[in-house]
C-alpha cells in the first residue's frame, strides 16, 4: 500500500471507536490471565489497512513506517500525549557497530505515518481514533542532527560504560527505555520522547 493511500484510509477512520473494531477484527485487548495486549490498538490499525502484524526492524509497510500514539484528555479537556512512542528495538551489538546513517532508528523515522487514538481509561472500553499525520526525518536537518546526536550518545555509552547503564533520561528527542514498566527488564528500545511528540506531531494532528 502506498503511503498516500494509507493516509486517505486512516482519515476515513477519524471519529470511529477502535475498541469496536478490535472485536470486529478479533484482536485481543485483554488476555485470559487478565493482562492487557499493550499493542492492541496498533494491531487494529494494521488489520484495517491490511498490513501484516510485524515486529521487524524494517518499516512495516515497505517504504514507510506506521505508528500509533495515545492521547489523553487533561482536566481542561485539552488533549496531550500520554506516553513515549516506541520506534524500534535497541540491540546493543548492532548499535555499537552501526553508524546512524545505516541504523534501524533512521530507517524507521525516514517516512512515518502517525495515527493517534484517545486513551480514556485502563479498562479500554472505548478509544476513538483522533487523527493522522506524517513525519519525515530527512525533511528537517536540525531535527535529523539532534536525533543523530541522541543515537550517538547511546552508542558511545554502550561502548564506554555498558548497555546496562542506559537510562530513559538520555537524549533530547530520542531516549533508550525499557520496554514496559521495567521491573528488572533488560530489553530496551528507542522511544520518541513525549516532548518530541508534543512539539512535532501533536500540532499537526490538531489540524486534521
Amino acid at each position: 500500500m502506498e503511503r498516500h493511500e494509507a493516509i486517505q484510509r486512516l482519515s476515513g477512520l477519524i471519529g470511529q471507536d477502535l475498541r469496536e473494531l478490535a472485536d470486529e477484527y478479533k484482536v485481543t485487548v485483554f488476555k485470559k490471565g487478565g493482562g492487557k495486549n499493550k499493542g492492541w490498538a496498533g494491531h487494529v490499525i494494521e488489520r484495517y489497512l491490511g498490513l501484516p502484524i510485524s515486529s521487524s526492524q524494517e518499516p512495516n509497510a515497505g517504504s514507510w513506517e506506521l505508528k500509533l500514539i495515545s492521547l489523553r484528555p487533561l482536566k481542561s479537556r485539552e488533549l496531550t500525549v500520554k506516553e513515549p512512542m516506541q520506534v524500534t528495538q535497541l540491540n546493543p551489538n548492532n548499535v555499537r557497530q552501526t553508524d546512524f546513517e545505516n541504523s534501524h532508528l533512521l530507517t524507521k523515522l525516514k517516512h512515518v505515518v502517525i495515527g493517534a487514538r484517545i486513551w480514556e481509561s485502563k479498562q479500554e472500553e472505548k478509544s476513538i481514533f483522533y487523527g493522522v499525520t506524517t513525519f519525515d526525518l530527512l525533511d528537517d536537518l536540525e531535527v535529523y542532527n539532534q536525533i543523530k546526536d541522541d543515537y550517538n550518545s547511546v552508542k558511545e555509552t554502550i561502548r564506554s560504560q555498558g548497555f546496562s547503564t542506559l537510562n530513559s533520561g538520555m537524549g533530547k528527542y530520542i531516549q533508550p527505555k525499557t520496554k514496559g514498566p521495567g521491573h528488572g527488564s533488560t530489553s530496551r528500545a528507542f522511544y520518541a520522547k513525549i516532548s518530541f511528540l508534543k512539539k512535532f506531531v501533536l500540532p499537526l494532528l490538531s489540524q486534521e
